[in-house]
């Protein structure tokens, strides 16, 4: 299936089709960002965000949310 096949296929669902389908497609979404995190954090890709992240708190930068 081409997405131009997939992007008419979901304008032809119906209101309650479609939001049966967002709400998989948002949790699919998820699990893929999700996933990329895991991946990156045992990487070491996130390690030097994380140290700035540490001194900014350390030094007092932060604010509590």
């Amino acid at each position: 299936m081409t997405i131009t096949e997939l992007e008419q296929a979901v304008t032809q669902l119906s209101e309650q089709e479609l939001s049966r389908f967002r709400a998989w497609f948002d949790e699919y979404y998820a699990q893929l960002w999700d996933k990329q995190i895991e991946e990156d954090a045992k990487s070491g890709r996130l390690d030097r965000i994380i140290a700035e992240v540490n001194e900014e708190y350390n030094a007092g930068l932060s604010k509590p949310l």
